[in-house]
């Protein structure tokens, strides 16, 4: 008669217990780091950014200790936080979410309006300037991505765009919107690239997380000036799927 595998299943309750654990841990550190930024609405910006920030910071080291989740990162000298620029990433999973507020300077991004509805975390990011849009309605949703990304690149946020839309699974790219690439044209503010696979570690939709090391890289930041935002989309678009590759073989 065939033993069971003790191995296997040790490591499957492993993953189940430290996913589970992950579960629990962001649940409750999602409500207190929410309510200290609400709590911290009278006072600046930066008070409750940095908040924010901790959250997603705490979050990722809790996913470290319980499920054995890390990352890597190439091209951290091509960060320059001394001017705003727009992100255009791909989006495989809620990873990159918070590991680019951990990664990246002080940031805002696209929200789902109806994102900001859900108790404590969307209270709390409605304090943080977003950039909530309307899917349903594209013409109002890029009009505000234009008129809001700007002005928060005027203020020195950094403006992520995924312009998938929605996350996509692993080997699958969805194509690329111009919308991240009208608002460079239109503000005048460079690009930054980056793409990742967390979706290998950090599926979505998924309950499970799998140890193993995220790899990110951060490409080199593309001019706009004088492009057609139809060039300037083709050629980020270009750059991710190329770097995809890159990670993949390695």
């Amino acid at each position: 008669m065939a033993q069971p595998n003790t191995s296997s299943q040790h490591n499957n309750f492993r993953l189940y217990a430290g996913s589970a654990l992950f579960l629990a841990g962001s649940i409750g550190a999602t409500v207190i780091f929410s309510t200290l930024v609400i709590l911290s609405t009278p006072f600046p910006f930066h008070v409750r950014y940095a908040f924010g920030r901790g959250w997603a910071v705490f979050v990722l080291k809790l996913a470290e200790i319980c499920c054995g989740v890390t990352c890597e990162v190439e091209g951290l000298e091509r960060i320059q936080s001394e001017k705003a620029v727009i992100v255009i990433s791909n989006h495989q999973s809620a990873w990159e979410t918070l590991a680019f507020r951990s990664i990246l300077p002080m940031q805002t991004s696209l929200f789902k309006q109806s994102l900001l509805w859900i108790p404590f975390w969307g209270w709390a990011m409605a304090t943080l300037k977003p950039i909530p849009i309307d899917r349903n309605n594209k013409t109002a949703a890029l009009r505000k991505l234009i008129t809001d990304g700007t002005a928060a690149l005027k203020a020195g946020l950094w403006v992520i765009v995924f312009p998938e839309g929605t996350r996509r699974a692993v080997g699958e790219m969805g194509e690329f919107s111009a919308g991240g690439a009208m608002l460079a044209q239109k503000s005048g503010f460079p690009v930054l690239p980056v793409a990742h696979n967390a979706g290998t570690i950090w599926p979505r939709y998924s309950f499970l997380k799998y140890p193993g090391v995220i790899k990110v890289k951060i490409g080199p930041l593309i001019d706009v000036q004088s492009r057609k935002a139809a060039d300037i989309n083709r050629e980020a678009e270009a750059w991710v799927k190329q770097a995809l590759v890159e990670i993949s073989r390695q």
